[in-house]
């Protein structure tokens, strides 16, 4: 059991709310773990330790230091808060769950696309319509657009690049540490639009391009799956994505709806002057 003063110091708060309060004390390797359990109550609750660890990136004594750095004696006590807190909230999502996508002995493959199904209501459920709309409008106003994706994100950089370009804006990628990223960085000014793309813990790159962004006066956006996120807090429009999974890796397919959702939302916009110069990019 959790003992006496990590009880009373919760009170009738939620784990997820006392995890919240308590981040900016936390390690760095602490804090990954802290993020993902937020936003992957589920994992929490029924996934053994290692299991959080490998999800998380982290290591399972990382879990265990950071159970105890909550007050919890480790990790089984924390586990139970979670499965507390996931049990109160069965119905807060609103999502129309009418049964089963599969049978129930479903094949591995067949698990995560139902988790894929998952995740987009999720996204859905979460996303604050006057934050999209506000999003939106900025990627339409901006004289210019740098898209930063490193690692896993660089192909869904370049993705939401593709389809900005289809629509004539002037965009720009990083998805690397190259001379010619660093130098579209180094072109970031007050006119600029930078959008963030991360799933856990930000690329350091990701986080200096923001800071750097924010001197100078631009415009900033985090999209990610941690709604604890350290970039969250160094911009200006934040959006977030479900990536629970029983995969080895993540789940993008909320991130990838997001990116379609505001590319046509910029479309929608002035959909006529759009049509002709769709026309015109797809002739060159």
């Amino acid at each position: 059991m959790a003992n006496s003063n990590t009880t009373q110091e919760r009170g009738t708060r939620t784990l997820s709310s006392f995890i919240a309060d308590q981040i900016d004390d936390l390690s760095r390797s602490q804090r990954d773990v802290a993020q993902y359990i937020v936003d992957h109550l589920d994992e929490a609750a029924f996934s053994t330790a290692e299991e959080l660890a490998r999800r998380a990136s982290t290591s399972s004594s990382t879990v265990v230091r950071f159970s105890q750095a909550l007050g919890f004696d480790g990790f089984p006590e924390l586990q139970q808060a979670a499965r507390e807190e996931y049990r109160r909230r069965p119905s807060e999502s609103g999502i129309d769950d009418s049964g089963p996508l599969f049978d129930l002995d479903q094949s591995p493959a067949e698990s995560v696309i139902a988790a894929d199904h998952s995740n987009v209501a999720e996204t859905a459920s979460k996303l604050d319509r006057g934050a999209l709309e506000d999003a939106t409008n900025a990627i339409a106003s901006a004289d210019r657009v740098v898209v930063i994706g490193i690692d896993q994100m660089a192909f869904f950089a370049s993705y939401l690049r593709h389809l900005l370009l289809l629509l004539d804006l002037r965009v720009d990628v990083i998805a690397g540490t190259s001379q010619e990223a660093l130098s579209r960085i180094a072109r970031i000014d007050e006119n600029t639009l930078v959008i963030a793309l991360s799933a856990g813990r930000a690329h350091p790159l990701v986080s200096r391009t923001l800071k750097l962004a924010a001197h100078r006066g631009a415009a900033t956006m985090a999209i990610s799956d941690a709604t604890l996120s350290d970039i969250g807090k160094l911009t200006q429009h934040r959006l977030w994505w479900s990536s629970s999974s029983p995969a080895y890796v993540r789940s993008h397919v909320g991130l990838l709806s997001l990116i379609q959702g505001l590319a046509h939302g910029v479309y929608s916009l002035d959909s006529d002057t759009f049509d002709d110069r769709i026309k015109a990019y797809r002739l060159k």
